[in-house]
């Protein structure tokens, strides 16, 4: 009877904790200049407040943000990245074939921290972006997620390091 009832604590405990911001919080706080030219990425650690996505959206997000942060951070010292993730709209698949386009949005807070030095705070700040759905076939059949998440990570490359790590094109999932 014991275990179980350490079992149920434990199952409710895990819950409660799951959906726990990763972050630290607080005022936004721009990455050392220093840092700008010599950060890799290392590891991206995700939480919402939310489960309002498809299962694999944290991995679709860690890699999209990933791929995106490595064209941008292009140093030697690891440096790794949390977020919070505090809302995503999709368009919606049908709206978007009888409308013509829609929107998809995602906003969070973004954390750098230093992994040799007891994941300091290097930096926060928070992250908005919108992309659109790519028209009738790219609503009805695209990757959602995907979009969205990259359109993340570039924002996040651009508000932290002050550049773009792609060119503009269909290139990528967002033409961004």
């Amino acid at each position: 009877m014991k275990s179980a009832a350490t079992a149920v604590l434990a199952a409710a405990l895990l819950a409660a904790t799951a959906c726990a911001p990763v972050i630290e919080g607080g005022p936004p706080i721009a990455l050392p200049i220093g840092l700008q030219e010599t950060a890799q990425v290392g590891s991206i650690t995700l939480s919402t407040g939310w489960l309002d996505a498809e299962e694999d959206f944290s991995g679709t997000f860690s890699d999209e943000v990933h791929e995106e942060l490595s064209r941008c951070m292009w140093g030697t010292a690891p440096i790794n990245v949390r977020v919070h993730i505090d809302e995503m709209q999709r368009a919606g698949r049908l709206e978007t074939l009888f409308e013509g386009d829609g929107v998809h949005t995602l906003s969070g807070t973004v954390e750098f921290v230093d992994p040799a030095d007891g994941n300091r705070v290097l930096g926060r700040f928070p992250v908005s972006v919108a992309t659109s759905a790519r028209g009738r076939i790219g609503g009805l059949l695209g990757d959602r997620q995907m979009m969205v998440s990259e359109e993340f990570g570039r924002a996040v490359c651009e508000q932290a390091f002050g550049r773009n790590p792609r060119d503009r094109g269909p290139h990528n999932a967002t033409g961004g």
